[in-house]
């Protein structure tokens, strides 16, 4: 069973930056889709990027692209996003999600394990 934890949401102006973290505990040594997802109020729930934790390879939604990165510290089993030149409308809940790789990590779909989230919050 894969546990995953977020931390580093927060309130910042627009332009600013701020780093979200996810702590995955239940799946040592074996490979995953880690995921960013988030959803802002009154609106379904989007994916933003994705990571293969052995690849490495990335995914964006095109909203984010250039401002974000995800990555990853595997000797930390941690996923990170890091969000720059932030708009209001990146307000939402975070939340970090897994599964298994099976044919591409490219996708917002069929995520099984998912954190409680961390708010992000931009102001104007």
């Amino acid at each position: 069973q894969v546990q995953l934890v977020e931390s580093g949401g927060g309130s910042v102006q627009a332009g600013g930056s701020l780093r979200l973290a996810c702590t995955a505990s239940g799946y040592t040594g074996r490979t995953y889709c880690m995921a960013w997802f988030r959803q802002a109020p009154g609106k379904q729930r989007e994916g933003v990027a994705t990571i293969h934790t052995a690849l490495g390879t990335t995914y964006y939604t095109n909203s984010v692209k250039g401002r974000f990165t995800i990555s990853q510290d595997n000797a930390k089993n941690t996923v990170f996003l890091q969000m720059n030149s932030l708009k209001p409308e990146d307000t939402a809940m975070y939340y970090c999600a897994a599964d298994p790789p099976y044919s591409t990590c490219a996708r917002f779909t069929g995520y099984n394990y998912w954190g409680q989230g961390t708010q992000v919050t931009v102001s104007s």
